[in-house]
């Protein structure tokens, strides 16, 4: 009888603790939506720490471009050597952006956000005394180690929302991060006008303090939730990577191409009005250029939060969105082939094409952030970010050879680029009903 009692405690101990151990993984899995789904304070304070991190990324490239003409008379360089001090700064996080995301899923997000900004604020320092000594040479050594600091931000703070939350939460903190970057688009040409009414150099300096704040919001607010898993080894980590675009390519890479070419016409974009504002009949400089080149970015900024809040991870609408949104900006950029020569209209067709983006841009980081587990998801999302790094970088310089020959031509390249992507997304990027 002993021996039966004893067989049957052990039965029902090896059931209790089963039964618990199953418990407390369902609470581990569920823990980021519980504490999520449950609102406060904290989840608040969460997502302003989430979204000072894009706003601080994008002051790396935005705020520098109304001083990009004095910039030119100041150290006596071309137009095409100044888009270097933007092109430069994108090239190198682009290319460094996947390392860092590895570094992330193998040491922990945080690990990786910290470093990127000590790294971030002490090149904009040594920027701003290149700038003081009119050193071109030392601005881009400078300029490119800044962007050593800019791959382990913003890319990796996508992947970190993926670990925080779940469902339809996901999507909307995604979609405020998109909103934030676009927000610090807006904001980036005031206040890179203001910030030069004291010195036009002052810009450079500027970016240590931001980069500080943003730190210290990112230590404080935001609690990394704990690995379940050993990190996995390189070879390891690259064959997953592997299998995941042997499953999800025929998309991912359309997706990808779509981030890219969004990000390349955004920053043309901007570039191209920067210029054109000083020029005459305009002449508009200071401030008042700085509001002129948010326009297009407020469109932006308005539709990627909204577009985050409305989609949640529904596939139909995710669908219905991206299509749409690509479609307004293929419209908005062919008529501004007829219409280029009125201030006007390219600032409205030019805030209509902001407003595509703005539909698109959520809807494909919800998606790509949702096919991956954790352990993944940094790899994946840096390699997103570092094309669309590659885009920002290669908008000015390409934007400014193509006014060099006329601004008709600036608008049929950008309208036939938008049409290919809208053709790429439409037949191949066909989410399912209920994205992960």
């Amino acid at each position: 009888m002993a021996t039966t009692r004893t067989k049957k405690d052990a039965r029902a101990s090896f059931v209790a603790d089963a039964a618990r151990t199953e418990d407390e993984s369902s609470s581990t899995r569920r823990r980021p939506a519980e504490r999520v789904s449950s609102g406060g304070r904290s989840k608040v304070w969460e997502y302003i720490a989430l979204a000072t991190v894009p706003v601080v990324l994008v002051l790396g490239n935005s705020m520098i471009v109304p001083i990009l003409p004095t910039l030119q008379r100041e150290l006596g360089i071309s137009s095409l050597q100044s888009s270097l001090v933007i092109t430069l700064f994108s090239l190198t996080a682009a290319f460094l952006i996947p390392v860092a995301g590895f570094l992330s899923d193998r040491f922990g997000r945080k690990a990786v956000i910290v470093p990127a900004f000590i790294v971030y604020g002490g090149a904009g320092i040594l920027s701003g005394f290149a700038a003081v000594w009119h050193s071109y040479g030392l601005l881009l050594a400078a300029r490119a180690l800044q962007g050593i600091g800019a791959s382990g931000t913003t890319p990796i703070v996508m992947a970190l929302t993926g670990d925080l939350y779940k469902d339809a939460e996901e999507s909307r903190a995604l979609g405020l991060i998109e909103a934030a970057n676009g927000s610090g688009k807006v904001i980036s040409p005031i206040l890179g006008s203001l910030l030069a009414l004291i010195v036009w150099y002052a810009v450079f300096f500027s970016f240590s303090v931001f980069c500080l704040l943003s730190m210290i919001a990112v230590l404080v607010w935001i609690k990394e939730p704990k690995r379940e898993d050993e990190p996995m080894r390189i070879k390891e980590y690259l064959s997953k990577t592997g299998q995941i675009f042997k499953q999800h390519g025929r998309w991912l890479y359309a997706s990808f191409w779509a981030g890219t070419a969004a990000l390349f016409i955004l920053f043309g974009v901007l570039f191209f009005l920067s210029n054109i504002l000083e020029e005459p009949p305009y002449s508009i400089e200071g401030v008042r250029k700085g509001f002129f080149l948010s326009i297009p970015l407020f469109g932006m900024v308005t539709f990627a939060y909204l577009t985050g809040i409305v989609i949640k991870k529904n596939g139909v609408l995710i669908r219905w969105m991206m299509n749409i949104g690509l479609l307004l900006m293929v419209v908005a950029l062919g008529l501004a082939i007829w219409f280029n020569n009125n201030l006007y209209w390219v600032i409205g067709l030019l805030t209509a094409s902001s407003v595509g983006t703005g539909m698109l841009l959520p809807c494909l980081t919800t998606m790509i952030t949702g096919i991956v587990e954790k352990a993944e998801r940094g790899m994946l999302t840096s390699l997103y970010s570092g094309l669309r790094f590659f885009g920002v970088a290669l908008g000015p310089p390409i934007f400014g050879w193509m006014m060099g020959i006329s601004h008709r031509i600036v608008f049929i390249a950008v309208s036939l680029m938008s049409f290919v992507t809208l053709a790429l997304v439409f037949f191949l990027v066909k989410p399912a009903k209920t994205v992960k």
